[in-house]
């Protein structure tokens, strides 16, 4: 009897032992990407109240957790959730809603083709259109708003170029805008043919004209964030970074976000008028869990296919021309100072070498040498010999979109010159700087898909597999800095890189299954690989 008693006991001590621990979620039998610091891998982990507890083998897992959903992902990749640097989440939700598409429009006529049948399907008082770009066009030059008389009588029609920075519109919206051929603005430009105004608009004198357009109601703004979401997540992406927004649009996300409607996390960048900065810098850095606001965002310049990108030396196919500067320096002195003084980033659109030149003259007069502040350069597109070294100098980061090379490397060269393009686009030049950079798509401008930048990244070419011998290929991406420049890198272009940006025991679970592993499959393959789930905490 006292030997019965005596095996019961140990039988119970053993099976306390054995105990598992409960959580929400396991995943196992998975080809898991870390992306930690050693970029280890692992086989399962699980999941409790929307963080990592474990991450391991797959004995150690499943013998010590236990979860009411157990997800088999039968050998497939597992990455952190994709992270996107530099978009404009907002803006993409309405064009959804509210713009016709005119991306990838082979002509002029091809645009025109396309507005009749938007405006069929969704007729307003204003026309409205985005993503035309005349390099694709034969011949490539910029269109001419007699085409739109006669296609549209007495309408309001405004076209937003694929870079954001040109507008071509219609005659009645000159007249209500009050732009005519002598017309004159610092940091904008309306193009003259034979005495007339042609209805292209460059940047400040395009944003006079986007003000114009009546703002979507607030039932629209929703229904746009969400559309946008829906897209998100059906791509792998988890956090968007979105580049300039004002006080109303962040104040709306943050309301979807506390209702549990929108799930995904928006680094928000403020835009840099007094009102804007003064209402959010005064109450501090905003890091919730689901929105971060302390970055403001400027620009330096236009960008380099409307050739207003900023210059040292005028364009090679234009040499009339070099690009503008879009605010005085006054304006960058003083939102430079109101970021210091509030422990704000400063995130500054820079495409061309001489607004890259231009602002790492302002910013050096505020960052000291060595510093954590992450002040960033967005694009940093052409970079003059001499200032790749102040990236490092000054600890700036380079924000770049890997799709903007395989977009722009066609025409590129006609802008630049055989000499100037060898510093355009030179990814591993500026990542070699700090030992990092932050990777995006600055959707809608490019496709939304974290997997074109990957592929862009690494392989610079177009989809089609063109050029065979990839684009300057001395500035790809390895495979591992490529998937960190869209996770980890990310996260920590933002502050973020203890709660997000990769597989670890602590940090936010969020994470994508892919039918392909991305980062051994064939180069040709990647941009066919497409999500299997994605999970936002």
């Amino acid at each position: 009897m006292k030997n019965i008693g005596l095996t019961l006991i140990l039988l119970l001590v053993m099976a306390s032992c054995t105990q598992k621990t409960a959580v929400d979620l396991i995943v196992h039998n998975a080809n898991i990407y870390t992306v930690d610091a050693a970029f280890s891998k692992a086989e399962a982990f699980a999941v409790k109240d929307g963080k990592f507890v474990a991450v391991g083998s797959e004995n150690d897992i499943l013998g010590l957790y236990t979860a009411p959903e157990v997800i088999d992902a039968q050998g497939q990749a597992v990455y952190p959730g994709f992270m996107d640097g530099h978009s404009h989440f907002s803006g993409y939700g309405e064009n959804l809603v509210r713009w016709a598409d005119l991306k990838d429009s082979r002509s002029y006529e091809e645009v025109i083709e396309r507005l009749r049948v938007h405006d069929s399907l969704y007729p307003a008082e204003w026309l409205l259109g985005r993503g035309w770009d005349q390099n694709l066009w034969e011949p490539a030059e910029f269109p001419d708003n007699q085409r739109l008389a006669e296609a549209f009588p007495g309408r309001k029609v405004l076209l937003t170029r694929v870079d954001g920075h040109a507008v071509l519109v219609s005659q009645e919206v000159l007249e209500q805008a009050g732009i005519d051929a002598h017309w004159h603005q610092d940091g904008g430009m309306a193009l003259v043919k034979d005495g007339r105004c042609t209805g292209v608009l460059l940047d400040n004198t395009a944003d006079v004209a986007k003000a114009l357009v009546p703002p979507m109601d607030r039932e629209q703004r929703i229904q746009a964030l969400l559309k946008a979401q829906e897209n998100c997540l059906n791509a792998g992406l988890t956090s968007v970074t979105d580049a300039g927004l004002d006080i109303e649009t962040i104040h709306l996300i943050d309301s979807l976000q506390e209702a549990g409607l929108l799930k995904i996390h928006v680094n928000a960048w403020i835009n840099p008028d007094d009102e804007t900065m003064d209402h959010f810098m005064g109450q501090g850095i905003i890091d919730k869990d689901r929105l971060t606001v302390r970055g403001v965002k400027i620009y330096a310049d236009g960008a380099l296919g409307s050739r207003g990108a900023k210059l040292l030396e005028p364009y090679s196919d234009a040499p009339e021309t070099s690009g503008l500067i879009l605010e005085s320096d006054e304006f960058y002195r003083h939102v430079c100072q109101k970021a210091l003084n509030n422990g704000y980033q400063v995130c500054c659109h820079a495409i061309g070498d001489g607004g890259a030149h231009h602002i790492l003259d302002i910013y050096s007069e505020y960052l000291k040498g060595p510093n954590d502040l992450r002040w960033r350069i967005e694009h940093a597109q052409t970079i003059a010999e001499e200032d790749f070294a102040r990236f490092g100098q000054y600890k700036v980061i380079p924000s770049v979109q890997t799709t903007h090379c395989t977009s722009d490397m066609d025409w590129a060269e006609e802008r630049l010159g055989a000499t100037r393009i060898k510093n355009a686009y030179a990814y591993q030049r500026l990542l070699q700087q700090n030992g990092w950079l932050v990777n995006g798509t600055d959707f809608p401008i490019e496709d939304i898909s974290p997997i074109y930048t990957f592929y862009a990244a690494v392989a610079r070419k177009h989809l089609d597999g063109t050029p065979a011998e990839g684009f300057q290929m001395e500035n790809a991406l390895t495979r591992e800095q490529a998937l960190r420049s869209i996770t980890i890198w990310v996260a920590k272009g933002c502050f973020l890189e203890d709660r997000k940006g990769s597989i670890e025991v602590g940090k936010d679970a969020d994470f994508v299954m892919l039918d392909r592993d991305i980062m051994t499959v064939d180069a040709s393959e990647l941009p066919q690989a497409k999500g299997v789930m994605t999970h936002v905490h």
